[in-house]
């Protein structure tokens, strides 16, 4: 029984080195760490291109939250379908709205969110498809309101 028990913790310890080593080089929501939160009253909401328009009622409800995003924005999504979100963040100092510019869709099934992010990291961790296509985890950050992709990690096709 001691044999068993030895082999199966052996066996864990190595599937766990293999997931940690997919991650080895992954951006770390502390390498973008964020230390000016905004504390107040939120700035009004700025709706200026015609999508802002279009989910107006939507980037409203959410401007109205505590920043939850690198400090001082507030990431709302919604859903756009079937398995698909849009997000935007929402700058709670100066109300204006940037979009992720893509929908993401098609997340596996043991994603619990199909984006992460923190309140003190600029890091976005994006899991899934971008505007249905491609398929994998995409680490991007908020720098002058707008997402730059910092690593794209694609996973291989089924077959």
């Amino acid at each position: 029984m001691k044999k068993f028990l030895l082999m199966g913790f052996v066996s864990a310890m190595c599937w766990l080195g293999v997931a940690q080593a997919a991650d080895v080089g992954a951006p770390r929501f502390e390498d973008f760490a964020v230390t000016d939160t905004f504390v107040g009253k939120a700035a009004k909401v700025r709706l200026v291109s015609a999508d802002d328009k279009e989910y107006a009622t939507r980037i409203r409800e959410a401007s109205r939250q505590k920043p939850n995003f690198a400090g001082h924005y507030v990431l709302a999504s919604w859903g756009c379908g079937a398995s698909c979100v849009s997000s935007v963040a929402i700058d709670a100092k100066t109300g204006r709205v940037t979009w992720l510019p893509f929908t993401v869709c098609c997340w596996d099934v043991d994603v619990q969110e199909p984006i992460e992010f923190r309140r003190d990291s600029r890091l976005l961790v994006v899991h899934g498809s971008r505007n249905e296509a491609g398929n994998g985890t995409y680490y991007y950050v908020l720098e002058k309101d707008d997402f730059k992709l910092v690593k794209a990690v694609e996973k291989a096709a089924k077959n």
